[in-house]
């Protein structure tokens, strides 16, 4: 007796927490989904969500299995009706003995790839012959009574790959090859199994007399003996994405505010730039391996107008050897053609190279500048490089600055993105002297890895801006190897896959 009267007041308590779409659905509980469906007149989406909340109360389990369906394509439904390519150009034959390919083509009325793909087919099949430019139907009674197997598959479409017969597979694999005739689709197979629970109220009416909301109405007119359904808090809902920015615009963001409250200017410019201002501005020799095809994107047939020709003579003299400041140069014939090609940047140090004659041209000094921005490069795609890349540059113009301020910058910013561990060591870049590459400790894969070069720029690039060697500081890292750890990001490919689950999943920056 005690048992039983347990086993009804949990049967209580569990009617008490059941919703409209689970009382729709309990009475009918005994058949399969589809007559579930119909008998409560609930659509596949109520349905399936009732399943869900009564799964959660133990009352069944679901089981899903998920098959891969074959289905007609957007010409596979064309063809079913008005014949395959192959079939029409038969019928042809049939009619024109021995026309040339030519013939063929302008009269079966058939589009260029379908006439190629008829031809290619018929011949695998043997059905026709090419002889000296013309076709020739290999004789078989009665060939177009008789359905290919392609056109039989496609009449039995949708149908389970997993349950394919051989000769279904041989078309299946032959049709694939062939534009949108057929589409692989994933289903879900869902059914129920009831719980010993499930079998106690499955078929039973249930009436509720529940308070499901409280309404102003339902206060005005308060019946006490009436009950407030109960809710299962526990019960997982769906997620609701609010709309925010791309995770690595978030850290852009906030990577420009730390350069603007260190009282830096922001520079912009365009991503397309010519060599001038992307290499030789910089004192980048034109044999240097970074202009070379396999590092550097050049539009083809494009070139750019070097419009001062004093700064381009200024350049040309640093390049040579010819400033009268003590600099050999690189001793070799610069040539302005070469410098006219037009790239997609490979550093916003280009920008810095543009910025620079601003500074010169308008007398700002000192001059503190930024960029946060693309940069494209042809490199060998792997985790930690990618062709697209953002870098953040900066420049520092003041004849007093000197090393030490140069790596003081270097350290804020990094320990205002968060890395208390990065090393600096020397390395060596063509524009600047002396030169440091800044490394940042990867804790995932436990190793450092470059972020980005830094220095000051070399007298033979302020030279031809200035007029003289006024020191310029000038720092380039990598932006998004900065954010991979953060963002929990292994491979550099998935800042740009826009995989809308990646998207919605990435945490928000702060720091």
């Amino acid at each position: 007796m005690e048992k039983n009267k347990e086993e009804n007041e949990s049967l209580d308590s569990l009617i008490e927490k059941l919703s409209p779409i689970e009382l729709k659905i309990i009475p009918f509980l005994n058949n399969n989904l589809e007559k579930i469906k119909e008998k409560s007149g609930l659509d596949e989406v109520s349905l399936l969500r009732g399943l869900k909340f009564m799964e959660t109360k133990g009352i069944l389990n679901i089981k899903t299995i998920t098959k891969s369906i074959i289905d007609l394509g957007t010409n596979g439904i064309y063809y079913k009706k008005h014949h395959l390519p192959e079939r029409k150009l038969l019928m042809f034959l049939e009619n024109n003995k021995h026309p040339s390919i030519e013939e063929a083509k302008d009269l079966s009325k058939l589009s260029d790839n379908e006439f190629k793909v008829s031809l290619g087919v018929l011949k695998d099949k043997a059905l026709i012959s090419i002889t000296n430019g013309k076709i020739s139907l290999i004789a078989q009674k009665n060939i177009l009574s008789k359905k290919s197997l392609e056109e039989q598959f496609l009449e039995r479409l949708p149908l389970s790959y997993e349950e394919l017969k051989d000769e279904e597979k041989l078309a299946f694999e032959n049709l694939k090859k062939r534009k949108e005739i057929i589409e692989l689709k994933k289903k879900n197979d869902i059914s129920f199994t009831l719980t010993p629970i499930g079998e106690k109220i499955a078929g039973k009416q249930i009436s509720s007399d529940y308070i499901e909301e409280i309404t102003p109405e339902v206060i005005k007119s308060w019946i006490k003996k009436k009950k407030i359904r109960k809710y299962d808090l526990s019960i997982p809902v769906p997620k609701i994405y609010g709309g925010k920015k791309h995770f690595t615009q978030q850290a852009i963001s906030y990577a420009k505010k730390i350069w603007l409250d260190l009282g830096f200017k922001e520079m912009e410019g365009n991503i397309v730039v010519s060599g001038f201002w992307n290499f030789d501005a910089l004192f980048t020799p034109q044999d240097h391996p970074a202009r070379e095809m396999q590092d550097t994107f050049y539009l083809k047939g494009a070139e750019a107008q070097l419009n001062d020709k004093k700064l381009v003579e200024n350049v040309k003299m640093a390049h040579e050897g010819k400033l009268k400041e003590k600099s050999s140069g690189w001793q070799y014939k610069w040539e302005e053609d070469d410098a006219k090609r037009v790239v997609l940047r490979t550093h916003t140090t280009a920008l810095s190279s543009q910025t620079l004659k601003k500074i010169a041209d308008n007398k700002e000094f000192p001059a503190k500048y930024f960029a946060i921005g693309k940069c494209f490069r042809n490199e060998t795609i792997d985790w930690s490089h990618g062709f697209e890349f953002y870098q953040t540059e900066g420049i520092v113009v003041d004849e007093n600055v000197n090393m030490k301020q140069l790596l003081g910058y270097l350290i804020e910013f990094y320990k205002k993105m968060g890395y208390e561990k990065i090393r600096i060591r020397p390395h060596y870049f063509p524009y600047t002297e002396p030169s440091v590459e800044i490394d940042a400790w990867n804790n995932d894969r436990k190793i450092w890895i470059e972020v980005g070069g830094a220095g000051i720029f070399r007298p033979e690039v302020t030279i031809p801006f200035f007029g003289k060697n006024i020191r310029v500081l000038a720092w380039g890292p990598g932006f998004d190897r900065i954010i991979m750890e953060f963002f929990e990001i292994k491979d550099l490919r998935e800042m740009y896959s826009n995989n809308i689950n990646q998207l919605r999943s990435k945490r928000f920056w702060i720091k």
